[in-house]
């Protein structure tokens, strides 16, 4: 039986997280400028708008006693930051500029070598660098560990950063946005309020910016209510990824695409791997794969415990031993996809949540950090005296930054080649090779997607094929769970929204697909409804995002929930 997720929307919709502030107006929370999101964008943010207002001491004090305030839902800044990561320091010069060297950064090393192999289940063979691929001068990093570097940098500015503190609305009145309300604490499984209840607040500011990351809570909020949806809709992929300390060191970049992917365009198994040094004794590996997928047995994780036993991957960890695992999707929709325009009434978005990704190149942490500067930049002069910074098109500067920038210039050029491998690998792999030749000017008309849930799916027996796991090279999802450091309370609220009844088919999907173990199916889907009861362990959740991609919706949890990322 085939089925399309879209078909089985989740019990929510973008009006929740859109209110009115609700405390009165003296137990509110009033900082200057409010930024939700404490990775590379967000953070960036907070360290520009700090330089900025060091030189401004009359704004500053006109902001308050909290002129610049980070909100994050994570335990810490870095707790949920997780990438491949390969860095181009552009953004972080910028940012820093004579203040901080490339040198002073948490950074594992120069990209000295890199090669790129096309995988079959015993072959590697070693095709040319693509273009967009290609490293030189860029660095090997830990994403959480920048991110806590960053956090730092902004705390010394004088930034202050509320770790745990989810945002789960965003506060609109009178067609501008205010602010946002953090996230209840201490309710129990059916939202009981437990002896330690704690309720959420209204933090209000002059100016709020989301950098919430992909699949942002309030940014796909914030779009369908100020109707600033992009001319393609949003697609993503999803990475998994383990960190190993190897007996060998890795003195090179390593891509591979091909198998286990399948190239047949029915399958639509878009996607490759990385393995990356982080110095001399840690690698990660890792396999993203796009979410358009249509076989319900995929299974990302899987696929990677597959990939490991592959010749090539197999020699460099010999003897290693797994230290770290994590997964999160990545926004794959590119140029087409990025909200138009990307600012409304007191609000401005930027990062991984509008979509700064590109794809071919594997990269967007330069592209978060230079929007989040330009963020910053926009923000403070809309705060200058005379400037009324929720007026419509007082944050219009944003945008044209943007659109002068090389973000811009460089998602152009590739703004098609995700939507050429929608045809098939062989295909796509020609269509993009002109796009790179030609600078993005072929084809001469846009591509279009669609929405990864609208993909309709199908059962095969894939899964008969992944390997077991050993606890020695491949793993299976509850021990990877644990590896994350997850501290998810085990009788919160469910912060997943899905139909519990479901086709057996899109039961299985959202079992294979989710990298955490979080579905269970009940039933066997013969009998008169021919459906299955599928059931959710919410504390199992590393808040990877691919529900929401796939039929369901992820919402927040209790602050400092999901995952401990340490060296991810």
């Amino acid at each position: 039986m085939t089925v399309r997720p879209a078909d089985y929307a989740p019990p929510w919709t973008p009006a929740e997280a859109i209110g009115a502030p609700s405390d009165p107006p003296d137990e509110r929370i009033e900082v200057g400028i409010l930024i939700v999101g404490a990775g590379p964008a967000g953070l960036a943010c907070a360290i520009r708008l700090g330089q900025l207002l060091e030189n401004a001491p009359e704004l500053a004090e006109r902001l308050g006693d909290v002129p610049v305030a980070v909100v994050e839902k994570g335990k810490q800044p870095g707790s949920h930051l997780l990438s491949g990561a390969v860095v181009n320091p552009r953004g972080l010069r910028r940012l820093f500029k004579e203040r901080k060297t490339i040198e002073e950064m948490p950074l594992r090393g120069r990209v000295a070598h890199e090669s790129v192999y096309f995988l079959t289940r015993h072959t590697a063979s070693r095709i040319p660098t693509p273009p967009t691929m290609k490293n030189n001068g860029n660095y090997v990093a830990s994403l959480s560990e920048l991110g806590r570097f960053l956090a730092d940098e902004a705390e010394a500015l004088g930034v202050t950063i509320l770790g745990e503190t989810p945002a789960v609305r965003l506060l609109v009145q009178d067609g501008r946005v205010r602010g946002i309300r953090t996230g209840d604490r201490g309710r129990g499984r059916h939202g009981e309020r437990l002896p330690n209840f704690e309720p959420g607040t209204d933090v209000v500011a002059r100016i709020t910016i989301l950098a919430e990351g992909t699949q942002g809570h309030l940014t796909g909020a914030a779009i369908d209510h100020f109707g600033l949806q992009g001319e393609n809709p949003q697609v993503w992929a999803l990475g998994v990824k383990e960190v190993w300390r190897v007996q060998r060191p890795l003195r090179r970049v390593i891509h591979t695409m091909g198998w286990p992917l399948r190239a047949a365009a029915r399958y639509r198994e878009f996607g490759g791997s990385f393995i990356y040094p982080l110095g001399d004794d840690l690698v990660t590996v890792g396999m993203v794969v796009g979410l358009d997928y249509r076989d319900a047995a995929l299974s990302v994780h899987d696929l990677l415990q597959e990939l490991k036993t592959h010749g090539l991957v197999r020699r460099i960890l010999a003897g290693g031993e797994r230290v770290a695992w994590g997964a999160k999707t990545i926004p794959e929709g590119g140029f087409l996809s990025i909200p138009r325009p990307l600012h409304a009434p007191g609000l401005l978005l930027c990062g991984d949540g509008a979509g700064l990704v590109n794809v071919p190149a594997l990269k967007g942490i330069h592209y978060a950090i230079e929007s989040g500067s330009l963020a910053a930049e926009a923000a403070y002069g809309a705060l200058q005296p005379g400037q009324t910074p929720w007026a419509p098109g007082a944050l219009a500067t944003y945008d044209e930054a943007l659109e002068q920038s090389f973000v811009w210039k460089e998602l152009y050029e590739v703004r098609n080649m995700r939507q050429a491998f929608g045809r098939g690998f062989w295909l796509g792999g020609m269509l993009a090779s002109a796009m790179t030749a030609s600078k993005g000017h072929l084809p001469p008309v846009e591509l279009r997607t669609e929405p990864d849930a609208e993909q309709p799916v199908f059962r095969t027996d894939r899964a008969k094929r992944y390997p077991p796991a050993d606890g020695r090279l491949t793993f299976d999802k509850l021990s990877s769970v644990y590896l994350s450091g997850n501290r998810t309370r085990d009788d919160q609220p469910d912060h997943i929204r899905i139909q519990h009844e479901v086709p057996p088919t899109l039961g299985q999907l959202w079992v294979h697909m989710c990298p955490a173990q979080v579905y269970e199916l009940h039933g066997d889907g013969k009998g008169d409804g021919r459906e299955v009861t599928v059931q959710v362990a919410p504390s199992n959740c590393v808040q990877c995002g691919a529900i929401s991609a796939k039929g369901g919706r992820l919402t927040p949890p209790e602050g400092g929930s999901g995952p401990e990322y340490t060296i991810t």
